[in-house]
């Protein structure tokens, strides 16, 4: 009989990714990485710049959607949600002119996800707000590897996504056996 491992969760982000700008930022600004994060969410993201300046202060990754031209802010965040990285999303998003937001966290408060949902459901369908926790796992001694969760998205994103011709076929078809 096949000798067969056992899934892990690796609850310490940090025991891979030590600091949030110059390990997680700089690793999940790899093509294939974005790329990863792309599928999560439905979106083409293109990497424009790690470290963006707004004012005084960086947005972890400025990026553009693919086919449009979007702004796309992404904020990274090893820990739990904290109101201090929503108000920043809110800086980096205005400060960039951007359409999307995508808030990548290891743990999504009760309260966050709320305050993401209420902000969803109030702004109009060009902006949007994405909430992700992130989770990694591996089997046995095998390499971690990511898992982007969505818990929070845009109005109606479905919708669009499955009405939305740039859309592949495979993507429509993950959408549909998500939802049923």
């Amino acid at each position: 009989m096949e000798k067969i491992g056992k899934i892990e969760r690796i609850e310490d982000l940090r025991t891979i990714w030590r600091n949030e700008e110059y390990d997680f930022s700089k690793w999940l600004a790899e093509p294939e990485n974005l790329s990863e994060l792309s599928d999560s969410v439905g979106v083409s993201i293109q990497l424009e710049e790690r470290e963006s300046p707004v004012g005084k202060f960086s947005v972890d990754i400025f990026a553009t959607e693919e086919d449009t031209g979007r702004k796309i802010i992404i904020e990274n965040q090893l820990e739990d949600t904290n109101h201090d990285h929503l108000g920043k999303i809110i800086t980096y998003a205005a400060g960039k002119d951007a359409s999307l937001i995508i808030w990548i966290v290891k743990h999504a408060k009760e309260e966050h996800k709320k305050a993401v949902e209420w902000l969803n459901n109030h702004l109009d369908e060009s902006i949007g707000i994405f909430l992700i926790e992130i989770e990694l796992w591996k089997i046995g001694e095998s390499l971690p590897a990511p898992k982007f969760n969505v818990v929070e998205q845009p109005n109606d994103w479905a919708k669009s996504m499955k009405s939305d011709d740039s859309v592949s076929d495979t993507k429509k078809l993950e959408q549909n056996f998500w939802e049923s």
